[in-house]
């Protein structure tokens, strides 16, 4: 069982309201749209809470391996929304949602009057409310739901979703939502909210990741022990969940791609063009991103995010492991 924390970001203030919430409906059919990382561990959490559960990727290994995990494997968005209740979209970016809802075999093909569905994709806060209208005047129910915690956390149905939604979308989804989740914060009654607080999320994870980065490579260039020095700084105030977690990629010279360089690229342009647009200040984020993007046109954007770290180190001469050679 999770909490839904109704933070009233986006309506009247108000307290912070728990409401714990029991999953008292049958087995329903849920699908996942995109079975990377995070929407692969939405799965799973799905299937281990009793759902049945239509997985859609493009890369047919992975449909394989989730047919053998007890799923329903589905070619198409369309195939894969026929008769599912709550409908999860884990693909990259705005353009691939708008495709796999609305383009050729889209899931509003096939989706019922009164599907809710879960956008988990980060997008900017502009582009979600564009697409949940064009949800909603197809009859269908909407939650901005993006997602944070990482891949782990997904497999264990341990995330923190930041959604945004009416009441009914809330109800329609919520043994869906509990069954992945440990905390989901309520954040207002409309979509949009809940993409503001995840570009925000973000804009701190990308510095973080950078900051991280610029600690271990400036350690190497100075010979210290980058596993003693993740030792001492992961219990220390100067670290953060970024450090430890990407610190650790680092320190064993690991940049299989959990979260890729590219992703960054991507978020952190969202954050530039929101404070654009509103006036705001991030230079920080802006020094981040260029980072990122030296990494994306290094050719390491398929990289771990923590592969920023290669760029400073070749710009002074360190080696972190992984590199040598």
């Amino acid at each position: 069982m999770s909490f839904v924390i109704d933070t009233g970001i986006g309506n009247s203030p108000r307290k912070l309201v728990w409401h714990r919430r029991i999953a008292v409906r049958g087995i329903s059919k849920s699908a996942v749209i995109g079975l990377g990382s995070m929407g692969w561990g939405a799965a799973f959490s799905l299937l281990r809470a009793g759902f049945a559960v239509n997985g859609c990727d493009v890369r047919p290994e992975v449909l394989q391996r989730f047919a053998e995990a007890g799923g329903t494997a589905c070619d198409t968005p369309a195939a894969a929304a026929d008769g599912a209740e709550a409908v999860f979209v884990y693909v990259v970016n705005n353009t691939q949602v708008e495709h796999v809802l609305f383009g050729p075999q889209g899931a509003l093909e096939t989706a019922a009057a009164g599907t809710v569905f879960l956008l988990c994709t980060t997008m900017a806060p502009s582009a979600t409310i564009a697409i949940s209208e064009r949800l909603e005047a197809a009859g269908m129910l909407v939650v901005d739901a993006p997602v944070s915690g990482g891949h782990v956390k997904a497999l264990s149905g341990e995330i923190t979703i930041m959604a945004s939604g009416s009441n009914a979308a809330f109800e329609r989804a919520g043994a869906a939502l509990d069954a992945i989740s440990a905390k989901i914060f309520r954040l207002g009654d409309q979509p949009g909210p809940g993409s503001q607080v995840k570009m925000i999320n973000q804009l701190l994870a990308g510095v973080h990741i950078a900051a991280t980065a610029e600690a271990m490579t400036l350690a190497a260039k100075a010979g210290i022990d980058l596993q003693t020095l993740y030792d001492v700084l992961r219990v220390s105030a100067g670290s953060s969940w970024m450090f430890e977690n990407r610190g650790e990629h680092i320190v064993a010279g690991d940049y299989t791609p959990r979260s890729a360089v590219d992703i960054f690229v991507k978020d952190l342009g969202i954050v530039r063009s929101e404070a654009e647009r509103t006036g705001g200040v991030t230079p920080l984020a802006a020094t981040a991103l260029d980072l990122f993007v030296e990494a994306s046109e290094a050719g390491l954007g398929r990289e771990d995010d923590a592969a920023v770290a290669k760029i400073l180190a070749r710009k002074c001469g360190a080696t972190l492991p992984g590199m040598e050679g």
